[in-house]
């Protein structure tokens, strides 16, 4: 496990260089007194000082080259954790602007220290720890910032509502919170509520509202007569796996794997429980189970309609593969464009990473870029001090309706599976 941690650290492009930004700097800044730095970038020479800059440049130079302090909550087991994932994107350098200072892990670090996935985690640990990191087993014993900070808040969905009253009373300024955020809509509406109440922004892990082949699949769709949107979204379980993942997945398929699809039919057509008019469920596409106490669909293909008329379908298949798409089909139904994540052009690349490291989840590998991004821009929006959300980013207010089409939806469509 060290040593497959150690050649994560050190892939080709991995590094700060993929975003065309520097891949080091002459000079830090402090995020605590707010001191100025210079940087180095190899094209464009170095930054000017701020003293021969208005504010607006200035702000613009200080969110370049300062890093927010960041806090992850509920890392998770290496190599299938989401919390994982983006602790080492931090760790590796990947998010110029966040700096992960402190992991908050309850489980590996208590209870579930015992064992091998215990010893795994104590190994991620040993690595990490000497360089900078600190591991901590309870929110209680990380110190009180010194600047902004913001919490990255990846464990059980159950969970979050109290963590994220913890973070904010801990002195976070900032929240990014994996999806779906919270198991119920009364639960995230309550937690949006007390964020704004402490005037701090919670931002969504949402990342395909930022993917590429959504953005190239939306601009065919806006030029396309009559045009109609399939998403699909494809993980990689095996069938004898499907038990395990229902049950760590309790909250369900399309609070979870198909959550992102739903914050996209929320984000860009106008979709909310309360104008769906029409679910049409296509049944020789779809399955749905019940294993281990649990009911939930193992695949899932279904076509909503609004009021006004506006349609988006969505396909969500757990032993799928390790893809996701977006078709844009014509007034006909023929299909004019698909879009792919990855692309041809990475998919190559992350084939390769899938073989040489077969324990990490696949999903990582095809959407690491858009991780990367979507926390580099709510870094440099947390050093900024400024409120609101970075461009494209999915708040919590996207968050509840995304939530409120899973609960309209799963009933409806378990009932004619069932």
């Amino acid at each position: 496990a060290g040593s497959a941690r150690t050649q994560l650290s050190s892939w080709g492009g991995w590094g700060v260089t993929s975003h065309g930004l520097p891949s080091s700097t002459t000079m830090r800044i402090n995020v605590a007194t707010a001191s100025l730095v210079m940087v180095a970038m190899p094209s464009m020479g170095f930054l000017p000082t701020v003293r021969h800059q208005g504010a607006r440049a200035q702000r613009r130079n200080l969110r370049m080259a300062a890093k927010c302090d960041v806090m992850v909550v509920g890392c998770g087991l290496p190599s299938r954790g989401m919390g994982w994932f983006h602790s080492l994107q931090m760790l590796n350098g990947e998010c110029p602007s966040a700096e992960l200072n402190h992991i908050v892990e309850p489980w590996f670090l208590g209870g579930g220290k015992e064992g091998p996935a215990g010893e795994e985690f104590a190994a991620f640990k040993e690595e990490w720890e000497p360089k900078g990191c600190a591991f901590h087993a309870s929110l209680e014993t990380v110190p009180p910032p010194t600047g902004p900070r913001m919490a990255l808040i990846a464990g059980r969905t159950a969970d979050n509502p109290k963590l994220l009253r913890d973070v904010i009373e801990a002195g976070c300024t900032k929240v990014m919170l994996e999806k779906p955020g919270a198991t119920t809509v009364a639960d995230l509406v309550d937690m949006s509520a007390y964020a704004k109440e402490k005037g701090v922004d919670v931002y969504m892990g949402y990342n395909k509202n930022i993917a590429s082949y959504i953005t190239k699949a939306r601009e065919v769709e806006a030029k396309t007569e009559g045009a109609k949107t399939k998403l699909v979204t494809l993980n990689a379980y095996e069938r004898d796996e499907l038990e395990e993942c229902f049950t760590r997945n309790s909250e369900g398929l399309l609070k979870n794997m198909a959550i992102h699809e739903l914050a996209l039919a929320a984000t860009f057509y106008g979709m909310r429980a309360s104008n769906v008019e029409t679910v049409e469920v296509n049944k020789e596409n779809s399955e749905c189970l019940t294993l281990g106490g649990f009911t939930d669909f193992v695949k899932v293909e279904f076509t909503m309609t609004t009021t006004e008329g506006t349609s988006v379908t969505i396909f969500a298949d757990r032993c799928g593969g390790a893809e996701a798409m977006a078709i844009v089909s014509d007034s006909t139904g023929k299909e004019v464009f698909t879009s792919t994540l990855p692309d041809e052009a990475l998919k190559a690349e992350v084939e390769k990473k899938m073989d040489d490291f077969p324990d990490v989840m696949p999903y990582f590998w095809q959407q690491e870029s858009d991780y990367r991004s979507l926390k580099e821009r709510c870094a440099v929006m947390a050093v900024s001090n400024e409120r609101g959300a970075p461009e494209g980013v999915a708040t919590i207010e996207i968050a509840i309706a995304a939530l409120e089409l899973a609960e309209y939806l799963t009933p409806i469509m378990q009932k004619e599976l069932m």
